[in-house]
């Protein structure tokens, strides 16, 4: 019995479980004390033990000495955030515009289900392909290879363009 508790005490020494002396790391600061890695850890745990004591301690310094930290320095917001948040603070009905991009996402969501039902079945996806390289080289032979069928397809679009927009 007395051996058992022997072996069970827990000794403030610097020995390790398995009898190993601990590691000593070459980099330790002496500004920065610390408990020796657990014994199933590898090496690679030692230096970011390290490094991370010392990111603390140049924090503590920093602060001590009144200096900002580096991360504590403000960042700019890009000028598409900027965009989005005037453009956001101009919209009267912010409840009809969140409601319409929740349709939006669940109609977008719900359409990638179909299209992966429709693709999971046998002969479907390859008529459906067919049908639309089909479609593509008509509408390239009657839209975009000559000149004039071009233009026209060009001026057709800013017309659907201004009037979609209500401008002239």
């Amino acid at each position: 019995m007395a051996s058992t508790s022997s072996a069970l005490t827990i000794s403030s020494s610097s020995t390790l479980l398995d009898g190993k002396a601990p590691r000593q790391s070459p980099a330790a600061s002496p500004q920065c004390v610390s408990l020796p890695p657990p014994p199933l850890h590898s090496q690679n745990r030692s230096w970011k033990t390290t490094a991370y004591c010392r990111k603390v301690a140049r924090k503590v310094m920093a602060m001590a000495t009144g200096e900002a930290p580096a991360e504590a320095t403000p960042t700019e917001v890009p000028e598409i955030v900027k965009t989005l948040q005037e453009t956001w603070d101009k919209v009267d009905d912010k409840y009809a515009v969140s409601s319409l991009a929740l349709v939006g996402v669940i109609a977008l969501w719900g359409s990638v289900g179909l299209i992966s039902a429709i693709d999971r079945l046998p002969l479907i996806p390859g008529i459906l392909e067919i049908v639309g390289i089909g479609y593509t080289g008509w509408f390239v032979y009657k839209n975009i290879v000559f000149k004039p069928d071009r233009e026209a397809l060009v001026r057709k679009v800013k017309e659907t363009y201004n009037e979609i927009l209500g401008s002239n």
